[in-house]
């Protein structure tokens, strides 16, 4: 599981007493995760084919978003932002937590194991209570995904889905934890059938 930046927990859990559920905190403006350290840039930059050349675009253009291939160092899962934030609160809540996870135009990037998108498009296509989640976008070898910056630009648009995006839980190390495909269903399947707002 990865480790919070700070002593704390990125995202409160519902089981602990005096805590929030997640989708009470505004985990959008949570500054502690929000930048990319210089392990977690060697990590994203292990996507794409040519590592040396992205760190030398991030260097040039921190603020800039940047488009990196799916399936080498890892998958992402595009989900409604609404939807993505139960996701998560089920991944913390139930455990074992998750890795790496981004906001773009209104929708919530969850960076998964590589292999992981297209085993999670089958698990929904076959599984009977997979109709109780709503489409979700699952992007493996082939597709490629807008990442937000590695550093966010000071006076950037502040809505989850506006601008460039920005990460909710920013790459912090070369080798993060990232979920499987079955560990994701199980978070969707919860987050569909539990009713908004159930303590």
């Amino acid at each position: 599981m990865p480790a919070p930046l700070s002593g704390e927990p990125k995202f409160p859990s519902r089981s602990r007493p005096g805590h929030p559920r997640l989708l009470s905190v505004d985990i959008w403006t949570y500054q502690s995760v929000e930048y990319v350290t210089v392990a977690g840039e060697t990590w994203l930059a292990s996507a794409s084919e040519y590592p040396r050349s992205m760190r030398a675009l991030w260097e040039s253009r921190p603020w800039a978003p940047s488009v990196l291939p799916c399936g080498r160092a890892f998958d992402v899962i595009s989900m409604p932002s609404l939807f993505g934030r139960r996701v998560l609160d089920e991944l913390w809540t139930s455990g074992p937590g998750c890795g790496p996870v981004a906001v773009f135009r209104g929708r919530t990037l969850l960076f998964v194991q590589p292999g992981a998108a297209p085993r999670l498009r089958r698990l929904l296509a076959w599984e009977e209570w997979a109709r109780d989640v709503p489409p979700l976008l699952c992007h493996g070898k082939g597709d490629t995904v807008t990442v937000p910056p590695v550093q966010r630009m000071v006076n950037g648009p502040d809505s989850p889905g506006l601008g460039s995006g920005r990460w909710i839980v920013a790459p912090e190390s070369r080798e993060p934890w990232l979920p499987g495909a079955s560990t994701v269903l199980w978070a969707c399947v919860r987050a569909a059938r539990e009713p908004v707002g159930a303590a």
